[in-house]
């Protein structure tokens, strides 16, 4: 009898003690693709996520004025093996067994529709990161907020480059590749060049796997664009740029989407020099709270070089847009809550909605109304292939509160040497 009292005792005191505990922190749950196609993404974007979760922690948590005290962060999250299924099930899980006070998207626009979905039955506010899709937030949904600059805006900078740097540049040509994501951003593209004025006088689609594109090239030759944009993924933008520097295009500028960001890029030599793409984030860029005086926002959080600094030494490698979209995810968390003082998800939410202020990562502020949640803060960041000291390497040009140097420009400037 004695035994089964001290065990009761013990076992009730695991129990109060397991509640207190759960009581007495911060639970963010997701889902993040540990294994299927979206696993080099998703890790990226996971230990961005942890990384913030170290830093907080080393401080002793998030500071909640409600309670008196600072709370650790703890993090839930399961394979959702880059499944959309998974992903139903697991988001469910995670708030009617786990109990989460906060909801991360899992990588990708698609996965992360899914998810949403169940965040707005649910209520339960999700910020979402690795999607950049715009029409999850034509939905209605009022608890989920986009970090990523979505896919309308993703050539629109470009335009704007190059406005900036020749106001009397007219014409444009847009060729991308026959996929959803491309077709979608150079649509966008498209219409906003013809609002600003812009003359698109080609506006055509290639196959996948294209390795000629001398048809498209011959044709614009004739049409005599000041500017190229469009692409598609890294294989076929690598090889129309190829082509474009061996044909002696004389353009203005070139911006492709996807190839000219991926590292390799510059193998392809003197046929990358000068050529421009947007990114969501670089650790070239220069955001700080200099930046942000001059813009009248606020600057939260830690610096680039901070950021940069301390991926680089905890995971061995060059941090990446998508480690950088997760830490600023879980930042404008903190951010709210730190605000609010408070874990109250009505309150978090208004804070969300007034949020207006510039990080590491660029401006976050989301849009009311219609397409609520939408990010329409943050801007790409632009990034080209310079020659420095005899080397090829990528530098922010765009936008100038971001840009570590300036433009080179015009694109074919370099034929003319």
């Amino acid at each position: 009898m004695k035994r089964l009292l001290v065990f009761l005792i013990v076992a009730l005191f695991g129990i109060f003690s397991t509640q207190s505990f759960a009581k007495d922190q911060i639970l963010i749950g997701f889902t993040t693709s540990l294994t299927g196609k979206l696993n080099a993404e998703s890790k990226a974007q996971l230990q961005g996520i942890q990384l913030w979760v170290n830093d907080v922690n080393k401080n002793g948590g998030i500071y909640v004025k409600s309670m008196g005290k600072k709370l650790p962060v703890a993090l839930k999250y399961y394979d959702d093996e880059s499944n959309k299924e998974r992903v139903q099930q697991l988001y469910v899980r995670l708030i009617n067994n786990d109990h989460v006070d906060f909801l991360i998207s899992p990588y990708s626009s698609d996965l992360t529709a899914t998810a949403a979905i169940i965040a707005q039955q649910y209520g339960k506010i999700m910020i979402s990161t690795g999607a950049a899709a715009d029409d999850i937030f034509a939905k209605g949904f009022s608890v989920v907020y986009q970090m990523y600059t979505p896919a309308s805006r993703y050539l629109t900078g470009a335009l704007d480059m190059l406005k900036k740097y020749d106001p009397k540049a007219k014409k444009v040509a847009i060729i991308y590749e026959q996929s959803e994501f491309a077709k979608a951003v150079c649509d966008a593209a498209k219409d906003y060049a013809q609002k600003h004025g812009f003359n698109v006088v080609m506006f055509e689609a290639y196959t996948p796997n294209t390795t000629d594109f001398s048809a498209f090239l011959n044709k614009m030759a004739s049409l005599k664009p000041d500017a190229l944009i469009g692409g598609g993924h890294f294989a076929d933008g690598e090889t129309l740029a190829k082509q474009v520097y061996e044909q002696k295009m004389p353009l203005k500028l070139i911006s492709l989407i996807v190839a000219p960001a991926v590292p390799k890029f510059k193998e392809i030599g003197e046929a990358a020099l000068y050529v421009t793409a947007p990114s969501q984030w670089e650790p070239e860029a220069t955001y700080s709270p200099e930046n942000a005086k001059k813009l009248k926002l606020a600057y939260y959080g830690p610096s680039v070089k901070w950021f940069a600094d301390a991926y680089r030494n905890t995971y061995k490698q060059e941090p990446g847009y998508h480690a950088a979209g997760g830490f600023a995810s879980a930042l404008v968390l903190q951010k709210a809550i730190e605000e609010t003082g408070t874990l109250d998800s009505n309150k978090i939410k208004q804070a969300l909605d007034r949020m207006n202020i510039m990080t590491f990562y660029g401006q976050i502020k989301f849009a009311q109304g219609k397409y609520h949640g939408l990010q329409i803060g943050h801007e790409m960041v632009y990034l080209q292939w310079v020659k420095q000291n005899g080397q090829i390497s990528k530098e922010v040009v765009w936008p100038l509160a971001a840009a570590n140097t300036k433009l080179v420009f015009p694109y074919n400037i370099k034929f003319k040497k």
